[in-house]
């Protein structure tokens, strides 16, 4: 048990066990602070989610000493291109296997590890370093007192499975949503309110084995560019399995989007394959957004990923973006334990990771979604900047790193505002 008597906290609770809550959780046990996540489900989320986390996020995973693992067990991606819909050959595209692969010492290219994978993995170790994961616990909301006079305690009501709907509390110095998007954390600080917009667009996600290489000599990303028919195809095992995107008619039922799948996939997909010429293992339908929040903390409640901002999935940069958060987060929090910041630095915090997502991750994913499904895939070269530069970086791996490195910009450094001395 952590001595916490010359601590300015005790404790800190996380609502969620996503990949943000669980990163989140190992990396303030790391610095032996005392956690807690509460998660409504019986189980971790099995559905078919974002597997492919981009360099920016790769530092974290460093520090939470778990990147051996998922180098061990899972892939580096180090291919990508965007392709023509109707002959599928490149369009523009990049290997960063020269340029990312040794960053001073460092392999940042693109890691992949199914992410139920990641989560036990992560699961594993935030309990064998002692933070504490509840399942089948509810929050239905939370609250905080800020005078001195009541303590200056944030707290969580729960409700238990088992325990016939009774609503229970359960205090700690700081609460943190990383509850989805969906965040009960944020609707309990702000209703409704999740300024932003939800594409006129319908996605459908599969994980499904397919040889797209030893077939078609597709990269490790490939995305086709086509108004309608637009779609990914991106390794995530290496026994080929793919995670599969696809653009579908909005307003249709789940049952009707199973049912529509193997003629959209005979439509699309390279081979024009029938049902038996690939294995999904899994399908969701997804609605796109961007969104974020008006504040990332308020007292000691703090939002992180997905509960705090939303962005579509084209380019990784919502689960990307949501490390990166936890990451801020956790040096703002371990400031504040070690005595080396002051809680401003959650207001920071809270302004920084707001200001990134207005001017990286916001603009960059809708230009990424905006690239895959254009109206004119066959023009698209001579209009998109970015592809242009691509195309200088097949004979300049100076430019070329240089644009990949860009991304690191969506980081920011909060170490940088502690004490001196």
């Amino acid at each position: 048990m952590t001595d916490t008597t010359s601590r300015p906290f005790k404790k800190v609770l996380i609502v969620g066990a996503g990949p943000s809550g669980l990163l989140l959780a190992l990396l303030l046990a790391k610095h032996s602070i005392p956690v807690k996540i509460l998660e409504a489900a019986s189980q971790l989320d099995q559905q078919p989610r974002a597997a492919h986390y981009g360099t920016p996020a790769i530092p974290e995973f460093i520090r939470a000493g778990i990147i051996d693992q998922m180098r061990a067990n899972g892939l580096i991606l180090s291919t990508m291109c965007w392709r023509d819909p109707d002959s599928h050959e490149i369009i523009a595209g990049f290997d960063a296997s020269k340029v990312l692969s040794d960053v001073d010492g460092q392999d940042l290219r693109t890691h992949c590890y199914v992410l139920q994978d990641l989560d036990e993995l992560m699961l594993k170790e935030v309990t064998k370093l002692g933070g504490e994961v509840e399942f089948d616990a509810e929050v239905v909301g939370v609250g905080q007192d800020e005078t001195a006079e009541l303590g200056r305690r944030a707290w969580v009501e729960v409700k238990r499975k088992g325990k016939g709907g009774e609503v229970e509390r359960e205090e700690a110095d700081y609460v943190v949503g990383c509850d989805g998007a969906n965040s009960i954390v944020r609707r309990s600080l702000f209703g409704d309110e999740f300024p932003g917009f939800t594409w006129d667009a319908q996605i459908i996600a599969t994980n499904t084995f397919y040889d797209f290489e030893g077939k078609f000599g597709w990269h490790d990303a490939n995305f086709i560019v086509h108004p309608e028919n637009f779609f990914m195809a991106a390794r995530i095992t290496k026994d080929n399995m793919y995670r599969i995107t696809y653009g579908e008619t909005p307003g249709l039922t789940r049952e009707e989007y199973i049912a529509r799948q193997p003629a959209k996939f005979e439509q699309i997909l390279p081979g024009h394959p029938k049902p038996d010429e690939y294995n999904i293992i899994n399908i969701s339908p997804y609605k796109m957004h961007q969104r974020c929040a008006t504040k990332f903390r308020v007292g000691r409640i703090l939002l992180a990923a997905d509960a705090a901002h939303l962005c579509n999935p084209w380019g990784g940069l919502g689960i990307t973006g949501g490390f990166v958060d936890v990451g801020g987060l956790v040096d703002c929090l371990v400031g504040i334990w070690e005595n080396k910041a002051d809680e401003d630095i959650l207001e920071l915090y809270s302004e920084k990771r707001i200001e990134k997502w207005k001017t990286v991750i916001d603009p960059i994913s809708q230009e990424n979604f905006r690239r895959v499904s254009d109206k004119d895939p066959k023009t698209r070269l001579e209009r998109d900047e970015f592809m242009q530069l691509l195309k200088k970086g097949e004979t300049d791996e100076v430019l070329l790193k240089d644009l990949l490195l860009g991304f690191m910009e969506v980081r920011y450094d909060f170490t940088q505002h502690y004490k001196s001395g």
